[in-house]
This record gives C-alpha cells, structure tokens and sequence, in this order.
C-alpha cells in the first residue's frame, strides 16, 4: 500500500501536535510526513515564551528535536515559507522554490501579532512580540533604551510588558480600551489588576488611541495621542492583538471568513476537503480560538479524521488561568455576565487586594461564569462546575468566600465530577481516564504522566489531576499515604518536626526510634538534608557521612567526564582584584575551564578528585570559602550595582546582598536557594525569578519569594512592601525556617507554595501576622544555624583522615593517570597530562 503523503504548512505548537498526534496513532508505514517552518527551528513552547527573559533556552522551550522527527520518519524543512498553493494539482511551493505534492494538506499556519496602522509605526525599535527572534530584538534593543511601551493591554500585552521591566528598562502599557484584559475582566476585575502592576512599578495608560510616531525630545521616540496628550520612550513593542495567518488560503481560493480565518468544518476541513486548516488561522463557527488548548483540539480532530477516525471538534472553553507580573488572574466562563438574567456574587477586599466575581443563572443553579483576581484558588471547581453543568450549592457566595475561623472555603469534592469532566485541557484527558490509568496500575503521578501527559502542557491542572489520583486510590482501598519511603511511615515534614523538637542528631539515632531497616537512596540524603538544616554539622562527619550523595561526600559538583568543578564564594558578585588574580593563577596551574556563572561567580571546571584539596587549599589561603554550589542549598545572592554606583538606584542593594549571602550560606534546605536583590524597579538582578528577591523602593525594600526558573518557570510574589532592613531580615528568617520545616524533599519553593492549603494568603498570615505563634521559634531556629556554619573545605583540608577520601587509590597518593576525558573547544587537559601537582600534607 503507497503511503499517503502529508504536508504540514507551519510547526508551531499546534502543528506538532498534529504531527505527534499522526505518528502516535498510525503505523509509521502509513504516512509520508513533512513540515515547513517559516521559522528557523523547529517547534517551541509559545506559551512559556517570556521565560525567555529570566534565562529559559531555546533549547529548554522546544517541543520537540530533529532526532524524533528522524525517529518517525518526519522530513522537515526550516526557514522556508510556503508561498504558493495549487489545490487543483495538490501541491505548494516554497519561497526557495521548493515544490511538494500532497494527499493531504494541513494549514497550521497560527497567527500574526496586529500592528494598528499608525504613523511612524515601521521604526527602528518598533517592535512585535511573537517568536524567539521577537524577543531577541526586544532584548537588543532593550540594551540601548531607558523606556519602553507596550500597546496593547491584553494578555500577550502584559506579558510582554513583563519581558520589559524584566530588561530594566521603564516600562508602560498603552491600551486603547477603558480597561486591561478587557474581553476576560470585568471592570472590578480590570481595576485591581492595573492597582497591582502599577504597584510592581509597571504604569499603565488606559483610553489612549495613538495617532503617530514621531521624534522625542528626551527619549528616542514621541507617542501623540488623540486627547492630546503624550508619551515619551525608547522603544515601543506592538501587541495589539492576533490575526489568523490566513493569507495563503485567501489568494488561493479558499473560503476565508468575513473577518478572516480560514472556515472549517467539524472535521477541521476547509472549503477543499482533503485541506485542513487547524488553529489560531481557523475559523470554526464564526470564531477563531486564540488559546493553546483548542488548537491542540483542533490537531487530534485533524489527525483522527485522516486516520478515519470519528473525532469532531464542537468548539472550546476559553477560560484561562494565568500568572502576569506575578499577579494571579482566571477568567472563566461568561465573565462580563452578559448571559440573559444572569446574576453575581462579588467579593473585593481592597486591603489583601483580592477581587472574586461569580456569575449564575438567573435561577441560581449553575456558574455561567467567574473572575478572579490575587486569589484563583477556586478556579478549579468553579471551571469543573461550568464545564459539566453541576448545580450549585445552597449558598454559592461561598465558593468565593474566604475561609473562616479556620473552616474550609466551600469547594467541590472530586467524586462529585462525572468521569467525562476533562482535567488536562492541553491534552484532552478526562476524569475517567485517569480513573483508567490508576486501574492499569498508575500509582503515583509520574505515571499518569507518562500514561496520558495530563499536566506535561501548562501544568495548571497538576493539583486537579492529584486529587483524581489520591482518590481513585482510595476508592480502591489503597492507603493514600505521603510516607518518604518504606523505612519511616512519615512525610518529610514529620521527620522534620521529630528531627527537631526530639533534637535528633544523626540517622541512625532517627532510624532506631522511628524508622525500621536499613535505609535508602531516598530517606538517607533527604535525613541528611534535615540534619543539616537544623543542626549545621559538618556534613562529612562519620555519622552524616553515608547520607551524602557524589556532589556533597566530595564537596563539588561531578562532571559529566568524571571531573569536578570549584565554585568559591564570592558574596553579592562582588571580588577583590587579588582574588580574582588568586583565581586566574589556579585555574591556569591546573589547566581548568573558567566560565561565570548566573549568579555572579566564577566557576572552574575539570579538577581531578585528587586535585581538589590542593586547590582548595590555594583558595581559602587567598580568602575565599565554599560556594556550596554542590549542595541543596543558598548558592547565591545575585545584585546590580545599586545605589553605590548606579544612577538609577534607590538603596544599597549590593551591600545588602552581600550581608544576606554571608547571613545565609550554608543554610541547607529540601533544594537548592537563589537570591537577589535590586537597587530599583528596574531590576537589573531579576529578583522576581528567585526563592528570595527583594527590590529596592524610595521607601524601603519590597519582599518576593516562591519564583524560580528552570524547567518550570515562575515569577515571585509579592509578599510585603517597603520594609526595613531589620523587618525584612526577620520575615527571611521565618519565611526559609518554615519552609524548611514543611516542605517536601526536592520541592522547590515554587511548587511548595502552591501546595500550601491557602497558598499566598495563609504564608503571610505565618510569617507576618504570627497566626501560629511561630515566629519567635523560626527565628531562633535561624539564629541557632547561623551560628554553626563552617566553610566545609577549610574544615576538610585540616583533616588528614578526610583528606584520604580525595585520593584515587586507597594504599597510595598516586593519581590515576588511564582516565580519559572530554576535550570540548580545546580548552581542556589534554588525556596524556603529566601530573604536575603531587598530594601533598596540608597540615603543614
């Protein structure tokens, strides 16, 4: 049988999900696949676009590699835009002159940020935010400007006015309506949102309709509005809304919507039956769907169709959930209430800045619709009775209630959803088949994972898709416990409480009283970790010693070639001339890579086991100490120059960063801390990417905490304003101390607090308000690790006994000299290396 020959025009995200969709469901000698991207790579994560800005790669955001197409037989071609479309011949042509045939052609050709067409708008520095090679332009241009203006007040709008203020420039959002967001808020919705970005020092200018471009006096651009007033920038970044990407389907014949949009049917086919068109340029009943996860409809409905299958795509929920400048906002539903008779339930709390809006039916039976503002706890349950109809309760005002006197808000029990209730909208997993993936066996949720991707997409239904988890188990009779492992039938915040209030000291003392058999891989560094946090021992003390993992029993971080890196302290980014000297001369002598690190230090790669006392030694002589850059740790304190040489900067942001780096090293803790602080609102040292960020005001410091990069990126929130050093110090104190306490093993500050039941609210009423009567205890809990700290190198290098576990050998100093490495750019050792450093005494 010949092979039906695809091709897909367009490998943004819904393009690949119909790709991955084909190749999962058909046999691999069913279909001839290629793909065209305008773009220079393949698929990424647009919705995770501004993560950009806070160190996220390319690399980090793809969806896919040239290896899996490889793998199943999918051709690709890059940096070329289909141009031409001869349906009566079935096939296009490329802008290189590329020509391919087709049995069936999918358009997955997204949408193009709109540019109002206003005077002066083609400038140098008038810009767009849609693709990685947007942002790099706004990154470039950001070097060479002071201020910057978003058009646009909308969602794209305020994310891409969060990538500004994340480049330090002045930052304003320009938006012609009356409000901000304004298809998904209402106006108390509108109104507290703008409330709280104004607050983060992002200004915003509503019912302003700009009528030109020209040149500015003070800074490089002039915006003329039309009440006659005005606005000065550097640089203006346009995100005024989305069109379909329509226009070759328009010159060639197919049917395109008053609007635009190329029309589809159920089936997502066009006008010409064997062309599909899917995503943001289809048109589907009137309507083009500009979210991720009807897109992703569209693809299965697309690839399910060519297989022959039955699927059909009956529109989409729009409701979203979503974090912009680190303000929580969810919009659900009917939002603006314009449903015939509809009624609402509004709570706004002007001092916590919380805004809850419900709307039901006129007979106040159902939820047509929500919006919620500072708090989206509800979400979930509002969205889960929406989406299957389910009746309300006697009282509906309390789903948007807080808690009182320590009762639960009013919520929705999960057994309450039919097996239909769909949890992952970016993957389409339903209830029901996550109650068949725990009947097949699925246990934990790397399993439901693996099984069905719920929560791989956005990850907003993670919480969602727990509960569904935890209690398919119950209803099965399995125990739902949260025990570490096998040897202690306890979390890892029990073992913490027991580790604490018993004043436990060592594993085995644990293990013995409340724990059974030998230990583990999981329960041994996770002790271990708790151990240190409470009691700061040197970590490679005999009886810590076998809870280490490689990184902590050698005091470094092990390469991928078997070699270790150093990575000395150098508090706030800050370093003496002789130190960076004192650097510069060990890292020629042992012939190691330099490279500076994120957070402002210097981090020498390619040292031998054997060698690392030797130049540890070297280091701590000329006044460094440990990083700790290989243990679940602080690490660093990131800072801009701050008042002390910058002339934008408020307060001493490096000196402070230095007294919280030298507060708080060796602070051990379930993963791994980053700091910074800011001497402005321009955040040079992007504090609202770190577990602790603060940023400096004209009235003191602003508080951030629970934000982090990596995998799963997330902005910090603000936590308290204008503070003094004193205050804030104390509220650091409690707020690691409890975290410490609380927190599950290899949890991150991040997921911690989303897992907190009360989340942002409750963390303050801790820490700020005392409600646990905690405080003095947390911090005499820090004051008591502070105390303790030792540079774990100076103490090892003055052992002899630890110093043998540094050699290769157990009956000899020598080095191995068969070991092979790595030679990357030509700045390694070479394999042959004669050893030039022998082990010598350090006691001497």
């Amino acid at each position: 049988m010949d092979k039906q020959r695809i091709v897909v025009v367009g490998n943004g995200m819904v393009g690949h999900k119909f790709i991955d969709t084909l190749v999962q469901d058909a046999s691999a000698d069913e279909f001839d696949i290629v793909t065209f991207s305008e773009e220079p790579r393949l698929a990424y994560d647009r919705v995770q676009l501004s993560a950009y800005f806070t160190g996220t790669t390319a690399e980090e955001l793809a969806l896919t590699d040239e290896g899996y197409y490889h793998e199943h037989g999918v051709n690709f071609v890059l940096s070329d835009k289909v141009v031409e479309l001869d349906t009566a011949n079935n096939t296009v042509i490329t802008a290189s002159g590329r020509k391919e045939s087709y049995d069936k052609l999918v358009l997955a050709t997204g949408s193009y940020p709109f540019v109002p067409p206003i005077p002066g708008n083609d400038q140098p520095h008038c810009l767009v935010y849609r693709t990685i090679e947007d942002l790099e332009a706004i990154t470039a241009s950001g070097e060479h400007s002071q201020v910057g203006v978003v058009i646009g007040g909308g969602l794209l709008g305020l994310e891409a006015a969060n990538a500004l203020k994340n480049l330090g420039v002045e930052t304003h959002v320009v938006e012609f309506a009356p409000r901000l967001m304004a298809v998904q808020l209402d106006d108390g919705g509108a109104k507290l949102l703008q409330r709280k970005i104004e607050q983060l020092g992002v200004q915003v200018h509503t019912e302003k309709a700009t009528t030109e471009i020209v040149a500015g006096e003070t800074c490089r651009y002039r915006m003329n509005f039309a009440d006659g007033s005005y606005l000065e920038t550097d640089m203006i970044v346009f995100s005024a809304g989305i069109r379909p990407q329509d226009e070759l389907a328009r010159e060639y014949g197919l049917e395109i919507g008053e609007r635009g949009g190329i029309v589809i049917n159920d089936n997502c086919q066009t006008s010409i039956e064997n062309v599909y068109a899917v995503g943001e340029c289809a048109l589907w009943d009137g309507r083009i769907f500009g979210l991720i996860a009807p897109g992703y409809s569209m693809a299965k409905v697309a690839a399910s169709h060519i297989c022959g299958g039955e699927d059909a795509f009956t529109g989409a929920d729009m409701s979203t959930k979503l974090k912009l400048l680190g303000v929580d906002v969810a919009s659900i539903g009917d939002a603006h209430g314009q449903t015939p008779g509809a009624q609402s339930y509004t709570f706004n709390d002007e001092v916590e800045q919380i805004y809850k809006r419900l709307i039901v039916s006129e007979d106040g039976k159902k939820v047509l619709g929500a919006v919620l503002i500072g708090d989206v706890e509800a979400y979930g349950n509002l969205l889960q009775m929406m989406l299957n109809d389910m009746e309300l309760p006697e009282n509906p005002a309390a789903l948007i209630l807080p808690a009182v006197d320590g009762e639960a808000a009013a919520g929705l029990g999960i057994d309450a959803l039919p097996d239909t209730a769909q949890i992952c909208s970016c993957f389409d997993v339903t209830k029901g088949q996550i109650v068949e993936a725990v009947a097949s066996g699925c246990t934990d949720m790397a399993g439901i994972k693996g099984l069905t991707k719920a929560s791989t997409g956005c990850g907003g239904c993670a919480a969602l898709a727990k509960q569904v988890l935890d209690s398919e188990l119950a209803n099965l009779g399995f125990e739902v416990k949260n025990d570490i492992c096998e040897h202690f039938a306890y979390s890892r915040k029990e073992l913490a409480d027991i580790v604490r209030v018993k004043e436990i000291k060592t594993f085995d003392e644990l293990l013995e009283s409340h724990g059974s058999g030998l230990g583990c891989e999981v329960c041994k560094p996770t002790v271990g970790s708790i151990l240190a946090s409470f009691w700061n021992d040197y970590v490679l003390e005999d009886e810590h010693i076998e809870l280490q993992d490689t990184n902590d029993i050698f005091l470094g971080n092990m390469q991928k070639d078997g070699t270790y890196s150093v990575v000395p302290r150098m508090a706030g980014g800050e370093v003496t001339p002789e130190k960076l000297i004192a650097l510069g001369v060990v890292a020629q002598e042992f012939n190691l890579y330099t490279k500076i690190t994120g957070g402002q230090r210097v981090d020498l790669f390619g040292a031998q086991l054997h060698e690392l006392p030797v130049i540890w030694k070297k280091l701590i002589d000329a006044g460094f100490e440990t990083g700790h850059a290989y243990g679940k740790s602080v690490r660093t304190v990131k800072s801009c120059v701050g008042s002390t040489w910058c002339r934008y900067g408020v307060n001493d942001s490096l000196g402070f960063a230095i007294n919280m780096e030298n507060r708080y090293k060796g602070l051990r803790s379930p993963h791994k801390l980053k700091f910074a602080v800011s001497g402005c609102t321009r955040e040079c040292a992007e504090a609202q990417s770190k577990d602790v960020g603060v940023i400096a005001t004209e009235n003191g410091w602003n508080l951030y905490v629970c934000g982090n990069g990596g995998m799963r990126p997330r902005h910090a929130d603000l936590f308290a304003s204008d503070l003094d050093d004193q205050t804030l110090l104390k509220y650091i104190d409690r707020f690691l101390m409890f975290y410490i306490r609380t927190a599950d093993r290899l949890q991150r500050t991040s997921v911690w607090l989303e897992s907190l039941e009360g989340g942002l609210d409750y963390l303050k009423d801790v820490i700020i308000n005392d409600k646990l009567g905690l405080a003095d205890e947390l911090e005499a809990d820090m004051a008591n690790t502070i105390s303790n700290y030792q540079c774990e190198w100076k103490t090892t290098i003055e052992s002899p006994e630890k110093l043998k576990r540094f050699q290769h050998f157990i009956n000899s100093n020598e080095p191995d000299n068969k070991l092979t490495y790595v030679v990357e750019r030509d700045q390694r050792r070479p394999a042959s290396k004669q050893e030039r450093i022998q082990v010598i005494e350090l006691t001497d």
